[in-house]
């Protein structure tokens, strides 16, 4: 099908009744789809867009600045009348607001150059080597459809204005230049605390009672410094919210989640030969997640429609229960389920008269759980932030930037090498979790200009110059975005949505979500029966993992 196609010129789709019907090809959306398929349900799987991924998807650079700043409404339904069925109207409400889009410099050499970017929408992103993200891939069987690359460096931002690196190893501590040999040592012991800890022969453990306080406290117990516990708790731990402040009580991190987190770096950091650090980032953007499980979903006989919207659902006027849903084109389809993309929304039942439908049904259906909203950002430029490392995570921890700053920031710079952008360029990736727009974006300003040069007047010639003497030259922006993300959660009934992306770096929230919706739909159904081994296994280490060196 052609992009321009006429709705109404769409072919038929054959059958017309399947056990679940998906609406959206996001990350969670496709593994349902996936798991449900490798069940044996008959499932249906749609995506208004012609391409895969929904918000998790991976752009070129026009298309996504034209995701961002073009509204997606529905198309008018084709009208039908049937006596049994009340026709709801489907609502689609983008989940990405207050679109801040700037091009300082070489609009035409991006625009030229737009199919070589694949920018990620929900970016910052990447999986800890050792998470539950990579064993699901294995499970699923969906790693043979991807490949990966590990992050060079992974580093924490200081007051000062300086990068220090996340020791990875006791190589890495003693080698960590920025570390006083006090520090080194306290470190380690800690370390070595935790592995006592996690080791079943070994006697000492922290105690229950220790488990159970804020790890922020354990640390003060443990006696290590500021710098040390900042490393931890937001580096490693990858905590949002500030465990100090007096006045954030968010998310306090316990010892025991703690000392979980402290453990999966630790499994990650050199699981995979050719990636040495904790973190991996698959070629080609975070948009190959979805579709490589949209991939094994397809072996197991999922149908797959691009560019066909959803436009209504059919509910049972006497019973007020879901029976299928209308699409663009004019045809109804059924389904004993059904999953919608968290963008869509059912209709308020007060535009209903009571006599048309149960409006307590509707209610329930109507409403959608925001959770808050989290800040992103996005920056082009022609350097790295850190001269010879192509691909690097930051850390901003809270009150780094600024005194009022409440929240860690996370940022993740990828390199041509990984696909995502013509050779000679970055991609940076910003994001924080806030209240409301204008904290959001003065947050991620205030990181961006921490490593980087936003140019004023749109004429990069002059800093260029200006900069050329200085050792630590900061990357210029050729082009910025940010925009504002509402977290909206999954919820279950017979008719479900999923949850947006969320302010993590990794996708285990995510992931954990999706496996809960599954269970719910089908409690009695394995979420993935062991996958058998791929037929060529050719360029795969002992893992069943595809990485590049």
């Amino acid at each position: 099908m052609s992009e321009s196609q006429d709705p109404l010129s769409y072919p038929p789709i054959d059958p017309v009744n399947f056990d679940l019907i998906i609406v959206g090809t996001g990350l969670s959306e496709s593994v349902v789809a996936a798991a449900a398929s490798a069940a044996g349900k008959t499932i249906l799987h749609l995506d208004p867009n012609s391409f895969y991924g929904s918000h998790f998807a991976s752009l070129s650079f026009l298309d996504f600045t034209s995701y961002l700043t073009s509204p997606n409404p529905l198309p008018t339904a084709v009208t039908t009348t049937d006596s049994e069925d009340v026709v709801l109207d489907l609502l689609h409400q983008p989940i990405c607001s207050d679109v801040e889009i700037s091009c300082y410099d070489e609009y035409s050499f991006l625009c030229e150059n737009s199919r070589k970017f694949n920018i990620d929408l929900g970016g910052p992103r990447a999986l800890f080597s050792a998470d539950r993200t990579i064993d699901l891939l294995l499970k699923s069987g969906a790693a043979q459809y991807l490949e990966f690359k590990g992050i060079d460096e992974s580093f924490v931002y200081e007051p000062n204005g300086g990068l220090a690196n996340v020791p990875d190893s006791r190589g890495a501590i003693f080698r960590d230049k920025k570390l006083s040999l006090k520090e080194k040592n306290q470190l380690m012991r800690f370390f070595k605390l935790v592995q006592q800890h996690l080791d079943d022969n070994q006697e000492e453990k922290i105690s229950e009672e220790d488990m159970e306080i804020p790890f922020v406290n354990f640390l003060e117990k443990m006696k290590l410094p500021p710098k040390i516990k900042s490393i931890l708790l937001y580096a490693i731990a990858l905590v949002d919210y500030d465990q100090d402040s007096n006045e954030v009580y968010k998310d306090l991190l316990k010892t025991k989640v703690g000392i979980d987190c402290l453990a999966q770096y630790s499994s990650s950091v050199g699981r995979f030969p050719n990636a040495p650090g904790a973190l991996l980032y698959p070629i080609y953007g975070e948009g190959e997640l979805p579709q490589a499980f949209c991939r094994r979903a397809a072996v197991k006989g999922c149908i797959y429609v691009l560019r066909m919207p959803v436009v209504s659902l059919l509910m049972d006027k006497a019973t007020g229960l879901y029976k299928g849903v209308r699409l663009a084109s004019g045809q109804d389809l059924y389904s004993q389920q059904l999953i919608l993309d968290p963008s869509f929304t059912i209709p308020s039942p007060l535009s209903l008269s009571p006599r048309d439908f149960p409006c307590e049904r509707l209610q329930m259906l109507s409403q959608r759980d925001i959770k808050g909203m989290v800040a992103r950002g996005i920056c082009i430029t022609r350097s790295s932030i850190k001269p010879d490392v192509s691909n690097c995570s930051v850390v901003y921890p809270p009150r780094s930037l600024y005194p009022e700053q409440m929240t860690s920031i996370k940022s993740l710079q990828i390199g041509s090498n990984l696909a995502v952008c013509p050779e000679g360029t970055f991609i940076l990736y910003f994001s924080t979790l806030c209240n409301n727009a204008d904290e959001g974006k003065n947050l991620l300003k205030a990181a961006m200009i921490a490593l980087l040069t936003l140019p004023v007047s749109g004429n990069t010639e002059s800093i260029s110059s200006v900069q050329s003497d200085s050792e630590d030259t900061k990357p210029i922006v050729l082009w910025s975005a940010l925009y504002i993300q509402k977290l909206i959660v999954s919820n279950f009934e017979l008719i479900s949505s999923t949850s947006t992306p969320d302010g993590n770096l990794n996708y285990n929230d995510l992931l954990d979500a999706a496996e809960e919706l599954f269970r719910q739909m089908y409690p009695n159904e394995e979420f993935f029966p062991k996958a058998t081994p791929p037929e060529d296994p050719t360029d795969e280490d002992d893992n069943g993992l595809t990485l590049d060196s």
